[in-house]
């Protein structure tokens, strides 16, 4: 079993910022030879999780903060990102494969988010995502 890691950070509402927490939690992955399919999804949730609670969350607000907790445990990574942000419900963005939303660009980080991760879980208010994934076998 590979390596295992844990570390929690709060960053401000900044897209820099929530840059270079993705990168940390990256580059620890590939120092414990998580694979690089595996390394695709996993990179492409964080963005949107992490973009999601900084703009959409916290609205840009610098005076807010977006908490990431990251474990892995030599078989799974799972991400924690939680905004301070009034929350929205999942149920309520449109499904952005349906025709009638082809052009509307909301919904499509979250279809990917779910297509990658082996597990996306909002809490009740929805401003907090858990994310996991499972290493493949390779």
């Amino acid at each position: 079993m590979a390596d295992a890691f844990e570390f929690k950070v709060t960053i401000p509402s900044d897209t820099a910022e929530g840059h270079s927490v993705q990168e940390r939690i990256l580059s620890s992955l590939e120092e414990v030879g998580f694979p690089d399919k595996d390394l695709f999804g996993v990179k492409l949730a964080l963005e949107e999780g992490i973009v999601n609670a900084i703009k959409h969350g916290n609205g840009m607000d610098p005076s807010k903060n977006v908490f990431v907790e990251c474990d892995y445990n030599g078989s799974r990574v799972r991400v924690i990102i939680e905004d301070e942000g009034s929350g929205f419900d999942p149920g309520d963005v449109p499904d952005p494969t349906d025709d009638t939303n082809i052009d509307k660009p909301s919904g499509r980080g979250l279809m990917l988010m779910r297509a990658f991760m082996s597990l996306v879980e909002y809490n009740d208010k929805g401003n907090r995502v858990v994310l996991e994934k499972v290493r493949s076998e390779e």
